[in-house]
């Protein structure tokens, strides 16, 4: 018998609408958006349901996406589907917290909103990321070193997706020294990102230590089911270390492909992605295409899912 994972989406696959008919027919999914907006006194069912220029704007983004990936948990919680392990990309990570039982939601909408509002405005210009396509990640990650450590500047390695397709981040002279430099030396494309800062950056310091300041008063607890961090690519199974975590996330490359690779040699062949976009799904493709994979981002595709229990 194989082994399921949830897995959650990060930045960049939010939408206007997201999470609204979860919302409209289940009282748990309405529960978790009635306690996002609590939380951080936001009008979180607005923000993520109705059309506005708030929503791609990483300090409310992060909240919406949280939210909505938490409320449609509790449904498909409550459906019958469970996992063994979770993981979540990025931002996502705090999705696949509350799958573990890590954290409460409060604190968890609480953290996040922080988080949003620490990573927009701890480099508000002068940053930039970019997509890198076709090459092996380890030669990006060599490439990057060299244009750091010739320029003086920072560019580093921001996300192994999948296999062909690595992100870079910095400072924008020095990524785009990189990606110049990565073209000439064989990547497919190099296609600039449009991000408000560059995330997973040493630029983003800052923002990691105001994040250590505000986890300070939010309790963890042992992983009901294990973890895979973004940070180590490793299960995480006590909460010793976990704030910790989440502080370096900021600044350190996330390690997906390593993280999916990781939960498939030790067995789980069932993966799905809760939250919109199906951008993880997109990526299981290419890493592992062997595995199954579902992508649960509206009510019609969670009845799709073959062990739902429509009771």
């Amino acid at each position: 018998m194989g082994k399921t994972a949830f897995l959650f989406p990060g930045q960049g696959a939010q939408y206007a609408g997201m999470g609204a008919d979860f919302c409209e027919r289940y009282e748990e999914a309405a529960a978790v958006y009635d306690a996002a907006s609590e939380a951080v006194g936001l009008d979180i069912r607005e923000l993520c349901f109705e059309e506005n220029n708030r929503l791609d704007q990483t300090e409310y983004t992060q909240i919406a996406m949280i939210a909505t990936e938490l409320a449609m948990l509790k449904v498909v919680e409550s459906k019958g589907i469970r996992a063994d392990i979770a993981a979540g990309l990025s931002l996502g990570e705090y999705g696949a917290l509350a799958a573990c039982g890590v954290m409460k939601d409060e604190d968890i909408f609480r953290v996040v909103r922080k988080r949003g509002i620490y990573m927009q405005n701890a480099y508000p210009s002068g940053g930039g990321m970019t997509a890198v396509l076709g090459m092996d990640g380890d030669k990006v990650a060599a490439i990057c070193e060299k244009t750091a450590h010739e320029s003086g500047r920072i560019v580093s390695v921001a996300n192994y997706n999948c296999p062909g397709q690595i992100v870079i981040t910095g400072e924008k002279s020095a990524v785009d020294m990189a990606a110049k430099e990565l073209t000439e030396e064989g990547a497919k494309r190099c296609i600039p990102l449009k991000v408000s800062g560059p995330f997973h950056s040493l630029l983003l310091k800052e923002a990691s230590a105001e994040l250590a300041r505000e986890l300070e008063s939010a309790k963890t607890k042992d992983p009901v089911i294990p973890y895979v961090t973004n940070v180590t690519a490793e299960y995480v199974t006590g909460s010793d270390g976990i704030k910790d975590l989440l502080v370096r996330q900021i600044i350190s490359p996330v390690r997906w492909q390593q993280s999916i690779e990781l939960m498939v040699s030790d067995g789980v062949d069932n993966f799905i992605e809760i939250g919109p976009g199906k951008t993880l799904t997109g990526f299981m493709k290419k890493i592992a295409p062997g595995v199954r994979s579902y992508h649960i981002g509206s009510i019609e595709e969670m009845e799709d899912y073959p062990e739902v229990t429509n009771a």
